[in-house]
């Protein structure tokens, strides 16, 4: 059963094939930590990582790195304005550095909240500055780069296909520019490293062979990824939004560099849409993960959200449609939890829901499949074990929920019990009769093809 992956160079889906074999090298970009991460942000998160469960189901070995941005990222993705750690600073009152580390905590606590498998390492830009400066001299030492008074710039008119991740038209781009270009040669120029102001003191600023100040954005993923991954691996995964400047930038540079374009895949999440628009920072009203936790939701039940949607396909949020994916989770955690434990797998079903997960992640036609197992009638011990191989994909951890404690008397466990021996001896007055005695102990009994269960009456 090959496994199939979008590759946005390519634009289409085609068989995926690990450069070692049995070994998959796998970089995500990470989030910049100068304010908590919103919903939209941890959909790509959650794609991210059913991307690298579905490798480990595929028995591959996976190497997962995903960085920090703690400095560098400018407010605009093109190396306009102040860096984004700075501004942060100043909004709260806090160091850059101290904003690092609460926003970074922050995120850590919405990655495990939503059952995020750990990556095998965390990489942080302000760590790896030897890489980066050693990357830029490279590029200089080929020519590449040019000095401006505020930076080191990569010079994108050395290539050809410059943006044919995202098939740029650099003349209508230049032609259509808003912005002065200042200094830059070109509207798709992009910054390497940039000095700091000659009248100020940064938080975070460095020495360098060009003078003092910080690294470019995206010099720092090509910088991390090459030196835990090489400068050829995998996969390279990401927002949509990092298509036509951060990817292709990291690509154009390691083009440069190394002759490669980093990685044999590109894959991108697409957005959260609220309304007609994304979710973003910018407005200020972003929903955070702790925003549905206070309207009293799990956050598990957004993953099981994200899931019922294919990964490429702009999903909308709505409360209501939050909801229902809390019920539908609700409801699969209750009937997974009542069903006897077996060992037994039933592969027809395991095998159907691995046709659809290795079709490009199609979590929706998965999640389909699950349903038509838990409604089917193969024996509950087999519907177990084979739903918990699947959640080893889905990331649900069916297995360490339990439902909420409710103290149920003898006396209703004995009506129960009575009630279920008069269903087998097909006595259904007598089982009506008890059943209703249940009920006036404040108790209600579901049937399932597995047993029944005891629940309080809410009503």
């Amino acid at each position: 059963m090959e496994l199939h992956l979008y590759d946005s160079w390519e634009r289409r889906v085609r068989r995926f094939e690990s450069i070692s074999p049995g070994r998959v090298g796998l970089y995500c970009c990470g989030p910049t930590v100068y304010d908590y991460a919103h919903i939209g942000n941890l959909r790509t998160y959650i794609f991210e990582d059913l991307l690298r469960r579905t490798l480990s189901f595929n028995h591959y070995q996976v190497q997962h790195v995903v960085n920090i941005t703690d400095v560098g990222h400018l407010v605009s993705d093109a190396d306009e304005g102040e860096d984004k750690m700075e501004k942060g600073s100043r909004r709260s009152g806090k160091s850059a550095w101290e904003i690092a580390a609460f926003y970074s905590a922050a995120f850590m606590a919405d990655f495990r909240a939503l059952n995020l498998l750990e990556p095998a390492v965390w990489c942080r830009a302000t760590e790896y500055l030897p890489e980066q400066i050693t990357f830029i001299r490279t590029l200089e030492e080929k020519g590449y780069t040019y000095r401006t008074r505020d930076g080191v710039y990569f010079d994108t008119s050395r290539q050809s296909d410059y943006g044919y991740l995202a098939r740029l038209d650099r003349d209508a781009l230049q032609a259509g520019a808003r912005v002065a270009l200042g200094e830059k040669r070109s509207h798709t120029d992009f910054a390497l490293w940039k000095f700091s102001p000659a009248d100020s003191r940064r938080q975070m600023e460095w020495d360098s062979p060009w003078g003092r100040g910080f690294p470019g954005w995206h010099i720092e993923c090509s910088a991390m990824s090459a030196a835990h991954l090489g400068s050829w691996f995998d996969i390279h995964c990401g927002g949509e939004d990092h298509i036509a400047v951060h990817h292709s930038n990291e690509i154009a540079q390691t083009q440069a560099c190394h002759g490669t374009r980093l990685a044999n895949f590109w894959m991108h999440g697409y957005f959260l849409q609220t309304g007609s628009e994304k979710m973003s920072k910018s407005g200020g009203d972003f929903l955070r993960l702790k925003s549905l936790i206070e309207r009293g939701i799990d956050p598990l039940a957004y993953r099981y959200l994200c899931l019922a949607a294919h990964y490429r396909s702009q999903l909308e949020f709505s409360w209501d449609g939050l909801q229902a994916a809390a019920t539908g989770l609700q409801r699969l955690r209750e009937t997974y939890h009542r069903w006897p434990e077996g060992r037994q797998i039933d592969h027809v079903f395991l095998n159907r829901f691995r046709d659809e997960i290795n079709n490009d992640l199609n979590s929706s036609r998965a999640l389909t499949v699950v349903w038509e197992l838990v409604r089917s009638e193969i024996d509950a011990a087999v519907r177990k074990a084979t739903l918990r191989a699947m959640d080893q994909v889905l990331g649900l951890d069916l297995d360490n929920w339990r439902p909420a404690s409710h103290e149920i008397p003898e006396e209703v466990e004995t009506l129960a019990r009575q009630r279920q021996a008069a269903r087998e001896m097909r006595q259904w007055q007598e089982a009506d009769r008890l059943r209703l005695q249940i009920k006036a102990h404040g108790f209600l009994v579901e049937d399932s093809a597995s047993g029944w269960l005891l629940k309080p009456d809410s009503n």
